[in-house]
C-alpha cells in the first residue's frame, strides 16, 4: 500500500478512533448490557483513563525498546480489541479490566504516535501535529454518524462492534506494517528526566485550567450524549446518534481548519469564542425544550472543545520561565486528572440529579476558563529557530 508515512501516522488516530467510536455511540446498549446505572456506568469508564495516565506516566522506555512500527502494531490493534471487547462483556468489573488494559495500551499509542508525528514534523519541515488529531476528530465522526443508522437499524451491538474490529484489525495491520521509524530529533536526556518530573507553576496554573474546561467540555460530549438523547426525549436509535455525531463533526472541522484563523485573529479571542460557544452549547442541552434544541447544543460543544486545549499546550510552550517541554508535560498532568472525575462525576449528577444538571456541572470550570484567557497570547508566538515543539500528552488527541 504506497502511503506517505506521515499518512500512516493519520490512519492510525483514524482506525483508533474508528474502535474507539463503535463503542462509545452504543453506550446505551453497553450500559443495558452490564445492567448499570449511570454512576456505576461513569466508574466502569473510568477503567481506560486509569490504564491511560499508568502507561503515559511509564511507557517511553518499552515504546523506544519496541520501536515505532511493533509499539503501533500493538498498540492500534490492542486498544481496539481491547475496547471492543466491552461489547461481549456483561460483567461491570470485568469491562473495567478490559478498559483499564486498553488504556494501557492508548496510553503507550499516544506517546508512539506524537513523538513519531513530532519528528516527521521536523523531517518535512512544516506541521502536521494538529490535522493528524484532526483525522482522530474525522473517525469519530464518521464512525458515529454510521453507529446512528446500524442503531435504527437494529443491529446488534455485538454484531456491530464485531464487524468494527475486523475492519480495524485488517486495514491497521496493512497500514502499519511498513511504517518507518522517523529520524531522531537531537535533544538530551536531560530534557526528558525534566519532563517526567515536571510539575506544574502559579503561572501555568490558568492555562491548566483552560485546559480541563476543554477536556471537561469534550467528555460532557462524547460520554453522555447518546445516554442524554434516549433518557431526556426517548429519542429514536438515529436521532439519539445525532448528538454524539454533530459534536464530532464540529470538533474535526475546527481541528481540521482553525489553525489559519488563530494565526489571524490569535488564540485570545479564539478561546474566548470558542469557550464562549461550549457554554452557550451546555447552557442549550441543559433547558433543550426539543430534539432541535438539544442537536444544537451538542454542535456548540464540539465546536467549543475542539482547539482551546491545543492553544493552552501552545501557550505553555511559549513561556519563557522553564523549557517549553517541561512546561508542556505538567500541564498535560494536572488536565488529564479530569479523565478520572468527569465520567464518575458526570455519572452521580446523572442519577441524582438527573442528566440535564451534569451538563450545567461542567458551567462553572468553563466560565473559570474564560475569565482567564488573557493567559493566551494575543498573537500565536512564531516559533523559535532551531527549537524542538514539544510533544503533546492529551490522550484524546
Amino acid at each position: 500500500m504506497r502511503l506517505a508515512q506521515h499518512h500512516r501516522l493519520y490512519s492510525c488516530f483514524f482506525l483508533f478512533a474508528v474502535a474507539t467510536g463503535a463503542v462509545l455511540s452504543r453506550l446505551p446498549d453497553v450500559q443495558h448490557n452490564l445492567g448499570v446505572t449511570e454512576s456505576q456506568l461513569g466508574l466502569t469508564l473510568i477503567g481506560m483513563a486509569i490504564g491511560s495516565l499508568i502507561s503515559l506516566t511509564f511507557a517511553s522506555p518499552i515504546i523506544e525498546r519496541f520501536g515505532a512500527r511493533r509499539t503501533a502494531l500493538v498498540t492500534v490493534l490492542g486498544t481496539a480489541a481491547l475496547y471492543c471487547s466491552v461489547a461481549f462483556i456483561g460483567w461491570a468489573p470485568l469491562a473495567f479490566c478490559a478498559l483499564v488494559a486498553a488504556g494501557l495500551l492508548a496510553g503507550a499509542l499516544e506517546i508512539n504516535l506524537n513523538v513519531q508525528l513530532d519528528r516527521r514534523e521536523a523531517e518535512l519541515g512544516r506541521g502536521i501535529m494538529s490535522r493528524a488529531h484532526g483525522f482522530w476528530s474525522l473517525g469519530f465522526f464518521v464512525t458515529s454518524l454510521i453507529s446512528a443508522a446500524i442503531r435504527q437499524a437494529g443491529v446488534s451491538i455485538q454484531v456491530h462492534v464485531g464487524a468494527v474490529l475486523v475492519l480495524v484489525l485488517v486495514a491497521g495491520a496493512a497500514i502499519i506494517w511498513q511504517l518507518e521509524e522517523a529520524p531522531t530529533r537531537v535533544h538530551t536526556a536531560a530534557d526528558d528526566q525534566i519532563h517526567r518530573i515536571a510539575f506544574p507553576t502559579w503561572g501555568l496554573l490558568p492555562l491548566c485550567i483552560i485546559g480541563m474546561a476543554a477536556f471537561l467540555v469534550e467528555g460532557a460530549g462524547v460520554d453522555w450524549s447518546t445516554i442524554y438523547m434516549r433518557d431526556v426525549f426517548e429519542a429514536e436509535p438515529f436521532i439519539g446518534g445525532m448528538g454524539l455525531t454533530l459534536f464530532t463533526a464540529f470538533m474535526a472541522g475546527a481541528r481540521l481548519f482553525i489553525d489559519p484563523v488563530v494565526d489571524r485573529l490569535g488564540a485570545r479571542l479564539v478561546a474566548t469564542v470558542l469557550l464562549s460557544a461550549s457554554a452557550a452549547g451546555l447552557i442549550a442541552v441543559a433547558f433543550a425544550p426539543s430534539t432541535a434544541v438539544a442537536l444544537l447544543g451538542f454542535s456548540l460543544l464540539g465546536l467549543g472543545a475542539s482547539a482551546v486545549y491545543p492553544l493552552a499546550v501552545s501557550a505553555a510552550a511559549q513561556r519563557t520561565d522553564r523549557p517549553s517541554a517541561v512546561n508542556v508535560a505538567a500541564m498535560g498532568q494536572v488536565t488529564f486528572v479530569v479523565f478520572f472525575l468527569a465520567p464518575p462525576l458526570l455519572g452521580f449528577v446523572a442519577q441524582y440529579m438527573g442528566i440535564r444538571d451534569s451538563y450545567l456541572v461542567c458551567l462553572p470550570l468553563v466560565f473559570a476558563a474564560l475569565a482567564l484567557v488573557r493567559s493566551l497570547p494575543a498573537r500565536r508566538g512564531l516559533p523559535r529557530p532551531g527549537a524542538t515543539p514539544p510533544v503533546p500528552t492529551s490522550p484524546h488527541g
